[in-house]
């Protein structure tokens, strides 16, 4: 199956800039729940029911460059929908995640689950003679009947769908797809949930069978401090050379980054729980081939605790399955993986912790690696730092995706996404916008603050994650604006309806699912220090530690969190958080983040050779507060959503009934 060119690893590491950064689609998505109805009628034939959200959205700037060939090979997946339809699944997800129903955490088994939602054997043929009739070849049956992969031809795939395939330029792509709505006959309607893969745009086709060495190395520049404010920026590293002032006053120099003990010192105070009995998921694109050292290094060295036989597992892909490495950058990804693992152990110490490694960073394999969590119903809780911007998710998959947020939720298992490190992404796309997955209703979207922990392990404050930068002018004796930085993601979706659980919490006017739910510490000038095999300037390949943030430090520590709060609940899991977290909205478990930082920011130094200080170091100014046009406000915000979690949090939940 071709795939989609999907994600950036939302970690923002403060001297590499867009290290993870992948190809991404530019796609124009528009409403799925706006789309055409599943039984509405095209007009041109009664018997042909329309696909929902199934017209490309780049249609209207394409330039088109002619009907694709007949001959033209064509491969797709037909997802079909759950037994009894997508909204009751919809409905008995939140039935089973919202306190005081009758079904709240009664949740099913996999087993269950199938019994109920699964597609039937009958479905699947049905389905597969149709299009076997209409000239495609059934290639597959997805797990549990998910989907049908098929190959063929343009011809065969026009007369399945009843749609004019063409060829189109866009956005530097060539490609071929549909010039209208996709079809299906109404004897089958009810049963095609989406079809994915008949537009070609963002598909990669190179292919690698190893996975690279670990990524080139980077070391914080010093001087730094070991807490929030323990060194003025007076003077340069040379403490000879002075400083310029920030407005008229003397900044700290930014922290080197936290560590565990103060990141749980900070959040969970002196709580007698460490989430046994309970298992994180972790999914990323790729595996570090040393992530178990790298991650057991670290927790000794910084005072989490040797991991147990057991404690960290991973579900890895076949060997020699990778590919599209170079287009996703993987070892890149290597980083990503090392923050997720290190900072949910950093934040629950006794949790198991269970990676799943996508084949690549392209649509269709971080969903089936999705998928095998819920397959495997191990974990209760599952963090995701990766997404893309609304405008570049293809409206075709999102059902698919939906599919298994809903039956994770079903069976107990709560879905976090980081909500992007680009702001409002007016900068970053020219529209603004929130991203996805976070913007899925059925999803937890985990927003960003810059965080003070003092030199007692206090939280001094925080404020929304939001950055403008200042260098250091060429004369030493001033800041140089450089403008918006990054930022916690946020704002409004323009894929999804309001969700009833953020009724009477969120007060803005502005239609649209409201990004994000909640928040913790992702800013880089106050993020984590983590440990990673790297690859050095002298060739060695060795541990080294580094600062990292973005709101893919946020996800971990808040899934790290929630399992705490999981082991005081009684080990059993939440499904769909969001109920919950909006429940307690006026409850005092979540801190309302209202933005009145100590500090205006905080001076941060670099190696300009990113090792060493052998090649001169750069001086800049990073603001805290400043996150693009979202502002932080009293209440729900887009860049907090209802703040950040206390103590509260990790002894709110009841015992499961």
């Amino acid at each position: 199956m071709r795939g989609r060119s999907f994600r950036t690893g939302f970690r923002t590491e403060w001297s590499r800039i867009a290290m993870v950064t992948v190809t991404i689609s530019a796609l124009i998505v528009v409403s799925a729940l706006a789309a055409t109805p599943a039984n509405a009628a095209t007009g041109k034939d009664p018997g042909r029911i329309a696909v929902p959200a199934s017209t490309p959205k780049w249609l209207a700037h394409a330039k088109a460059t002619g009907h694709a060939s007949k001959a033209a090979p064509v491969s797709a997946r037909v997802y079909l929908a759950p037994n009894g339809g997508l909204d009751a699944l919809k409905a008995a997800a939140i039935a089973a995640s919202t306190p005081g129903s009758t079904t709240y955490r009664k949740f099913l088994t996999p087993e269950q689950f199938n019994a109920s939602y699964a597609p039937t054997k009958q479905t699947v043929a049905t389905v597969g003679n149709w299009l076997e009739r209409a000239g495609l070849t059934l290639r597959g049956v997805g797990e549990n009947n998910s989907y049908l992969e098929v190959s063929g031809t343009v011809a065969a795939a026009q007369s399945a769908f009843a749609v004019k395939i063409g060829t189109f330029q866009h956005d530097g792509q060539s490609v071929q797809a549909p010039e209208s709505t996709v079809t299906v006959p109404s004897s089958v309607a009810s049963a095609v949930l989406t079809v994915d893969g008949l537009d070609t745009s963002t598909l990669r086709m190179t292919h690698s069978q190893t996975l690279p060495p670990p990524p080139a190395s980077f070391v914080n520049g010093r001087p730094c401090s070991i807490y929030y404010g323990q060194l003025a920026a007076k003077y340069q590293a040379d403490y000879q050379t002075p400083l310029p002032k920030f407005d008229g006053t003397t900044l700290p120099y930014a922290v080197c980054g936290y560590t565990g003990p103060q990141l749980r010192a900070a959040y969970e105070g002196s709580a007698a729980l460490s989430g046994t009995g309970i298992t994180v998921a972790v999914v990323d694109a790729y595996a570090a081939p040393t992530i178990a050292a790298d991650a057991n290094q670290y927790a000794e060295a910084h005072g989490d605790g040797s991991y147990v036989p057991g404690q960290f597992t991973q579900a890895l892909p076949k060997a020699n399955s990778y590919r599209h490495v170079n287009e996703c950058d993987a070892a890149g990804w290597y980083g990503e993986e090392s923050l997720d693992v290190e900072a949910v152990h950093a934040m629950a110490p006794s949790s198991k912790i269970r990676y799943y490694a996508g084949r690549s960073c392209y649509d269709d394999d971080l969903l089936a690696t999705l998928a095998s969590v819920v397959s495997e119903n191990k974990a209760q809780l599952v963090t995701n730092s990766w997404g893309a911007p609304d405008a570049s998710e293809s409206s075709d998959l999102i059902p698919a995706y939906e599919k298994v947020f809903l039956q994770g939720a079903l069976q107990g298992i709560s879905f976090m996404f980081s909500s992007g490190d680009n702001g409002d992404e007016l900068a970053n796309t020219g529209l603004k916008q929130t991203d996805y997955p976070a913007s899925d209703p059925y999803v937890t979207a985990v927003g960003g603050t810059s965080t003070a922990i003092d030199a007692n392990g206090t939280l001094a404050w925080q404020a929304g994650w939001g950055t403008q930068k200042y260098s250091l002018a060429t004369t030493g004796t001033s800041w140089s604006p450089l403008g918006f930085l990054y930022g916690a993601g946020g704002g409004y979706s323009s894929l999804f309806n309001r969700p009833a659980y953020q009724n009477g919490v969120v007060n803005s006017t502005i239609p649209g699912r409201a990004v994000p739910d909640v928040a913790m510490d992702a800013d880089p000038t106050t993020g984590m220090l983590v440990g990673q095999t790297q690859t050095f300037p002298d060739g060695s390949v060795r541990y080294g530690e580094y600062r990292i943030g973005g709101t893919s430090l946020a996800s971990p520590l808040f899934a790290g969190m929630t399992a705490l709060a999981l082991q005081h609940g009684g080990g059993v899991g939440l499904g769909l958080l969001n109920p919950t977290i909006y429940g307690q909205a006026k409850a005092g478990t979540f801190s309302d983040v209202q933005g009145t930082p100590k500090n205006a920011g905080n001076v941060r130094v670099d190696y300009a050779n990113l090792n060493d200080p052998s090649g001169g170091l750069l001086y800049s100014v990073r603001t805290f507060g400043q996150d693009s046009s979202l502002p932080v406000s009293t209440g729900w915000d887009a860049v907090t959503g209802i703040g950040s979690p206390n103590t509260g949090w990790l002894t709110s939940l009841p015992s499961p009934l």
